[in-house]
């Protein structure tokens, strides 16, 4: 599980508690680097099959369990992304017939179906890609890339490679290459920036930002401190070159 929820952080740098981005990834201890290493056992066929099977199901289960509990607004995201500061601010056009909230699947949906094709400025994945099976990912960026408009943007965040609840996981666990399951079922990747940058080039987009995000998460009464990895980024639909007059 991650300890987001669960540790208090310490402020060292303005504007953001404990956190610095860097291209690199981040550097394991030697038995970090021994417990990875060790961790070959992969879970059945068979028991991948059924997680996958009843992936939205223990996901309802979580949020049931924990409503808006377990992810706190923190009011991080106007502060990381400049794209959605005017998304705060009630637009004097906004028109509640107009304006559609719906469920969808991003691995089957059509959703050119409920939005119509090249019409969206800015679309968040904001901790969704890494609950997806990494088998259809590719799917739902596909999708994702159909209702974006020419110059419109996609913003980035989700746990990266290394990050302390990747390391956290116990053997039995393991799904594939930094594809991990939670004891209720639910499902986490951990990205590299070589990885998403590849998901996102075969779309073809183009890559403003793709940095990790490091930053330490402490619990003074328990003098715990542990690094958390993230991943966050920037990715554009192109706009088309005009041809020369």
């Amino acid at each position: 599980m991650s300890v987001a929820g669960e540790l208090d952080s310490v402020d060292s740098s303005p504007g953001f508690p404990n956190q610095f981005s860097d291209p690199s990834e981040r550097t394991l201890t030697p038995e970090e680097m021994e417990k990875l290493k060790n961790d070959r056992v992969l879970m059945s066929e068979f028991k991948q099959l059924k997680l996958e099977t009843e992936a939205q199901k223990n996901w309802d289960l979580f949020y049931k369990r924990n409503t808006t509990n377990f992810f706190k607004d923190r009011h991080w995201t106007t502060r990381e992304f400049d794209e959605l500061k005017n998304c705060r601010e009630q637009n004097a056009l906004y028109c509640t017939e107009q304006c559609l909230a719906f469920q969808c699947d991003l691995t089957k949906d059509d959703l050119p179906a409920t939005i119509q094709a090249d019409t969206v400025d800015v679309a968040t994945l904001i901790f969704v890609l890494s609950a997806i099976h990494p088998d259809k990912m590719q799917q739902a960026l596909e999708n994702i890339f159909k209702v974006l408009k020419q110059g419109g943007i996609v913003l980035f965040r989700d746990y990266g490679l290394y990050d302390h609840a990747m390391l956290r996981f116990k053997s039995g666990n393991k799904l594939g290459d930094n594809f991990y399951v939670r004891q209720d079922g639910t499902r986490s990747f951990f990205f590299s920036r070589e990885y998403l940058a590849s998901l996102f080039q075969q779309i073809g987009v183009e890559t403003p930002v793709n940095e990790y995000v490091l930053r330490e998460t402490v619990n003074k009464k328990e003098g715990l401190c542990v690094p958390r990895v993230f991943l966050q980024s920037k990715f554009r639909k192109p706009v088309p070159s005009q041809p020369p007059r």
